[in-house]
């Protein structure tokens, strides 16, 4: 049954109704029928079209995670802005120019570290929660990880390629495996210092399989070909700045050097290492260590031939400024190397471990040259210094991997003058540097020469002190190292430590002068312990400074202590040189004389780091308020 009714319709849309019309089959009645059945109501199929619900259920799913994460940004930018505002003080109109050009080169990072996040489509926020509220330890154990500069993930899809780093280099595929070492300890036997030693190298035990097999075998082929030819380069180095205490009764005999002779023959190895510090760290930074490294250490190998061949003091001296300049990227280009192609869990280990191997070059240079120097003579051991020289070299440059290499740091000017215009690096500076460079004076020279002077020791007790200070000097990196990190966790910094380590250096040095009846060795033992003091120096610059300005503030400390012992080493002979020899050894007096100068200059560093005067505001780059 149909009804009639009249309607009336606009000129535009009567003119479109009858067009419609004009189809076959098609009547106005029926067009406007239908649209009026659609307007009431869908039709009775689309209802239950399973298509619809699946498309209106996504969009309902794809909004619910938008607000999701919407409400995360909110909160990351509301947390971020009120820590920036309640923490950090404001600025000194000077320091503002330096701040603002540090910002925006940290922002061109920023801004292209958040380009490659979403070209790589993830969301670096998710998978970090994701991570953390996982349960699953198996699903930690074998989670790759991706590092993008400072910022890591643990998501990477199988036989990907690892996400670019700063600078677009390729990251190191060593880098982007497994991420066994990106939990808390899941035993009570790994919560001990032992368990987090042997934790990263025994977590590709954790896996299970072909991922056990490949982990296994990538940890150890980058430890045979970057590790350990990085280490052998820091034990030489090591070796290279210790041997004069062996050597120096030979040197003294056949060129008839005076105490000040032999100091400045000693300590021109520090001069040139100081000096091309800095200038070492940029190359490192703009080529890479594995370029740097080898061509480098071919000067120490020129260096050590020349001082084998020399026949005159100019000559033993500039062989001698040859292997300080060879010798000064060891410990620089081997801590960058482990930064590059190590996952970040295992860069503190691995640094221990390199600083610890390497001071046996110290261990070497005591009984085991004193061997080599009585079948082969000092000529002979120099030419295997420098044939070792030449071959850690060709090994660093043919078995490291080519192309891990960083960018070079933009501001590196700007970074430095924040570094050295900051109170705070002044007040520590003086006395890390007088008592670090000190103690590197003394066990590289001096001591040798007080044991056989004064103490009247024959050539093997000399030695055999001379290796116990060496073990102490390992074994002094380890154990303040532990000690810092169990201070920390009480709310103890690095700082306090460090005064106290230097209080025990001035008594152990105060003893030497005085001739406390103790075994010659004990005192002698603290002060090339406290020599590996410079594990706290580093740690309290890593308070001070932002990891932007972590490693050039690194170097800019580094610069005084070799400058120091530079300076102690020369200084010390200069004065000792005062004193007329008696059957070829110099007094008693002289040697007390020099050590209590150079103890009276410690005294009062150790005061202007404990005194608290007021310092200026918190400089630009710093991560605390003074």
């Amino acid at each position: 049954m149909k009804s009639w009714i009249a309607i009336y319709l606009s000129e535009p849309v009567a003119a479109r109704l009858a067009v419609a019309a004009q189809r076959p089959g098609a009547t106005k009645s029926e067009i406007i029928e239908a649209a009026l059945a659609d307007f009431f109501g869908p039709p009775d199929h689309d209802v239950d079209d399973p298509s619809v619900d699946r498309r209106l259920n996504a969009i309902n799913q794809n909004l619910e995670q938008l607000h999701q994460e919407l409400r995360i940004v909110s909160e990351t930018v509301a947390l971020q802005a009120r820590f920036l505002l309640a923490v950090t003080p404001p600025l000194a109109a000077a320091d503002q120019p330096a701040a603002c050009t540090l910002g925006l080169a940290r922002f061109d990072e920023f801004a292209a570290q958040v380009t490659r996040r979403v070209h790589l489509g993830t969301s670096l926020i998710k998978e970090t929660i994701e991570r953390v509220n996982s349960a699953d330890p198996a699903h930690l154990a074998t989670q790759p990880v991706r590092q993008e500069g400072s910022v890591r993930s643990t998501h990477q899809e199988p036989n990907s390629v690892a996400a670019p780093v700063a600078g677009n280099k390729p990251q190191s595929p060593a880098v982007a495996r497994g991420a066994a070492f990106d939990r808390e300890p899941d035993t009570r036997a790994e919560q001990t210092m032992a368990g987090a030693i042997w934790r990263p190298f025994l977590a590709p035990w954790r896996a299970t399989g072909p991922q056990r097999s490949r982990a296994f075998s990538t940890d150890w082929l980058l430890v045979l070909r970057v590790f350990l030819p990085f280490v052998a380069a820091y034990y030489l180095s090591f070796l290279f700045r210790t041997i004069n205490a062996t050597i120096a009764a030979p040197l003294t005999y056949e060129f008839g050097l005076g105490a000040d002779d032999l100091g400045l023959l000693t300590s021109i190895y520090f001069l040139t290492f100081a000096a091309a510090q800095i200038p070492i760290g940029v190359l490192v930074d703009r080529y890479g260590p594995r370029k740097i490294q080898s061509v480098v250490l071919l000067a120490a190998a020129a260096g050590a031939a020349l001082f084998a061949v020399s026949d005159n003091f100019w000559l033993l001296l500039l062989g001698r400024a040859l292997i300080g300049f060879g010798a000064s990227a060891a410990l620089t280009a081997g801590l960058k190397a482990v930064v590059l192609w190590f996952p970040a869990e295992q860069v503190p280990l691995l640094n221990g471990l390199m600083i610890m191997l390497g001071s046996f070059g110290a261990v070497t240079a005591t009984l085991p040259a004193e061997y080599l120097l009585v079948s082969i003579g000092w000529r002979g051991l120099f030419e295997l210094l420098a044939i070792a020289s030449v071959g850690c070299a060709l090994a660093i440059f043919l078995l490291v991997p080519k192309g891990t290499c960083s960018f070079a740091v933009k501001g590196t000017t700007i970074g430095l003058r924040m570094i050295y215009s900051d109170p705070r690096f002044w007040r520590l500076a003086p006395l890390s540097a007088t008592c670090i460079g000190t103690a590197w004076a003394l066990q590289g020279l001096w001591a040798g020469q007080w044991f056989a002077d004064v103490e009247g020791l024959d050539r093997s007790e000399l030695l055999r002190n001379l290796f116990v200070m060496a073990i102490a000097s390992s074994a002094g990196a380890l154990v303040l190292g532990v000690a810092a990190q169990k201070l920390r966790r009480h709310g103890i910094g690095p700082r306090p430590l460090l005064g106290l380590v230097a209080l025990l250096f001035f008594v152990a040095q105060l003893a030497v002068i005085l001739r406390v009846p103790l075994p010659s060795s004990v005192p002698w033992m603290i002060v090339a312990a406290c020599g590996a003091a410079t594990v706290l120096s580093y740690a309290i610059l890593g308070d001070f400074f932002p990891k932007e300005l972590a490693g050039r503030a690194t170097a800019a400390l580094n610069v005084f202590h070799i400058g120091c012992a530079f300076l102690v080493q020369y200084l010390v002979g200069f004065l000792i040189q005062y004193w007329t020899p008696q059957q070829g050894h110099y007094p008693e007096i002289g040697y007390q004389t020099a050590f209590a100068v150079n103890l009276a200059v410690q005294l009062g560093a150790w005061f202007w780091f404990i005194i608290p005067v007021p310092l200026r505001g918190t400089r630009a780059g710093s991560k605390r308020p003074l």
